[in-house]
């Protein structure tokens, strides 16, 4: 008769990842870490992190707490939210363009009889880019 192999949801401490765990599995993550159970993705960036204080001694301890910090500054929203906000601002960054251009051609009733310098090269620039920023 083969043995059960229980196992066990746990949550990232980091992250907040759920995985599914043996036993042994999760006693060897708490152990390495300090009585903390991190998931394989946050495991694998404190080990990263804590290799680069030093290889000989890493710094465990230290690389979870500021691995959890960094987790912690990330949970503000989840990653839809994140997008959702950086969409935002790109649209009222290309809004304020427009309305900024809007209200310096309305300022002119009458049409000048020759194009500025910079009028003349304004077609030949290439549109602008946004890019989003994720806070």
């Amino acid at each position: 008769m083969e043995e059960e192999t229980v196992v066990a949801v746990m949550s990232c401490e980091c992250c907040g990842l759920e995985e599914e765990c043996t036993g042994e599995y999760i006693g060897g993550v708490r152990a390495y870490f300090g009585g903390r159970w991190l998931c394989g993705l946050c495991s694998e960036a404190v080990k990263y992190e804590a290799g680069k204080s030093s290889p000989r001694a890493p710094d465990v301890e230290g690389a979870v707490r500021a691995h959890m910090a960094f987790c912690r500054m990330l949970k503000r929203g989840g990653p839809a939210e994140r997008v959702a906000e950086g969409m935002c601002q790109m649209l009222r960054t290309a809004s304020g363009k427009q309305r900024r251009r809007a209200s310096s051609s309305s300022g002119s009733s009458s049409p000048s009889p020759s194009p500025s310098p910079r009028a003349a090269t304004e077609h030949h620039r290439a549109p602008s880019t946004l890019s989003l920023q994720f806070i």
